[in-house]
């Protein structure tokens, strides 16, 4: 697993053992960030269920003015922070090793908001829903800003009111869903 693009290019990451976590594969995360490539100019990018922070750390790469990690697995969030140190990144990051909807909470209460806010939930999480909720509710996203949600294509998710689904990208096992502001 590396840095695919940017500043930090060709950086090797490195990624927690075991099961815990499951890396963005090169290939999605190549697509991903072609798709998105114009709006990561000065954005500020919300990474949840981060693991090894490899999607965060690669929209710093290619000019995201701050990231975001949300991470409650020790060992993924020592990751996180090894990877920072190696890509030299660490001054524009910041971690929450904590569970997501305290995060979530703390977020709002700061009155942070974002450009892009990437989920990549464990495929069984059966509240994906509630994390989207939050986000909503908490009015984390700016007006003009997105979600991206990956997902196991074969998992249905329903969207909250004001969230409508802009566009989609499938491959084998995973779909990226990308959401908006809107009225549905």
């Amino acid at each position: 697993m590396r840095v695919i693009s940017g500043r930090a290019r060709g950086t090797h990451l490195v990624s927690p053992e075991g099961d815990v976590t499951r890396p963005t594969l090169d290939r999605i995360k190549e697509t991903l960030f072609n798709m998105i490539a114009f709006d990561m100019g000065g954005s500020k990018f919300l990474d949840l269920f981060s693991g090894s922070g490899a999607i965060g750390i690669e929209s710093l790469s290619r000019g995201a003015q701050k990231a975001v990690f949300v991470e409650k697995d020790k060992n993924a969030v020592s990751c996180i922070r090894k990877n920072l140190e190696k890509t030299r990144l660490s001054d524009y990051a910041a971690i929450y090793s904590m569970d997501i909807f305290d995060a979530l909470s703390q977020l709002k209460e700061q009155a942070e908001k974002f450009d892009i806010i990437f989920l990549d939930p464990p495929y069984l999480l059966p509240n994906i829903e509630k994390v989207l909720e939050k986000i909503e509710k908490y009015e984390l996203l700016k007006e003009d800003g997105y979600i991206i949600l990956e997902r196991s294509t074969n998992t249905i998710v329903t969207l909250p009111q004001n969230l409508v689904l802009w566009k989609e990208k499938t491959y084998t096992t995973t779909t990226l869903s990308f959401m908006k502001k809107g009225i549905k």
